[in-house]
């Protein structure tokens, strides 16, 4: 795909422009319906990248060190929020292993790079990096190694309208299950940043999250249902029916 660039020539007192093709790269975005992946989805969206494919991977176990788990079955519905066409696959969520399922799903697509909204895990952009490497294609990383306090003011700012799903991590109670990431929540996430080296985003997987409706999507998400379930001191917000509704 190539979109029109228009550059002034010079020339007497007439200005004149020349047509020039702009290559527009083809990429895949790996997609869980979370904050970072959609931030990252926004930011290619607005950088004007052909975003072809939105890419899931379902895990069938809870503590897959790769991919999301709590209502990452929503993703369907998601990718009809935004318009853009999903590939899928399920994966059996073992360390590693769940990297060679991502790999093979990948290689079918024609595109040239794949997106992701890694900030700080290594593993995760290790993985991805060389899964990428092996398909010769780009790793794009719009979020990676950036202030995590600034991605969260830019949530707010774009006014996502983000769940919290899952609290895995010392310091947070049942009560954040389902809780909507507003400034207040910020603050509090703030709070247990500074008492327990909480990452502000969830990276090191303290938290998950779900966008509901975003600046781009077509149609935002509606929860209908859902059910916490606790236990151990942690737990996760599990949305059992959810439709699209108008914006």
């Amino acid at each position: 795909m190539a979109n029109e660039k228009r550059d002034l020539v010079s020339g007497g007192s007439v200005e004149t422009y020349r047509v020039t093709s702009v290559r527009v790269m083809r990429v895949a975005v790996l997609a869980t319906g979370g904050k970072d992946s959609v931030l990252a989805l926004h930011r290619v969206l607005n950088e004007e990248y052909e975003v072809k494919y939105l890419v899931s991977m379902i895990p069938l176990r809870e503590d897959s060190w790769m991919f999301h788990y709590p209502n990452i079955r929503l993703v369907d519905l998601f990718a009809d929020a935004v318009e853009i066409p999903l590939v899928k696959a399920e994966t059996s969520g073992v360390k590693e292993k769940e990297v060679e399922d991502l790999k093979r799903l990948i290689g079918k697509l024609d595109v040239e790079g794949i997106v992701s909204g890694a900030v700080a895990s290594n593993y995760q952009k290790t993985r991805i990096d060389e899964v990428c490497r092996q398909l010769s294609l780009k790793s794009i990383m719009p979020l990676w190694h950036e202030k995590e306090l600034d991605i969260l003011n830019e949530i707010l700012d774009l006014k996502f309208e983000v769940v919290i799903t899952g609290v895995y991590a010392y310091g947070f109670n049942r009560e954040w299950l389902g809780r909507k990431i507003n400034e207040k929540t910020v603050e509090a996430l703030m709070e247990l940043n500074r008492k327990f080296g909480v990452s502000l985003v969830g990276e090191g997987g303290e938290y998950e999250t779900l966008v509901l409706d975003a600046p781009f999507f077509r149609k935002r998400i509606k929860i209908v249902k859902a059910e916490e379930v606790w236990e151990n001191q942690s737990g996760y917000f599990l949305v059992t029916e959810a439709k699209l509704v108008s914006k």
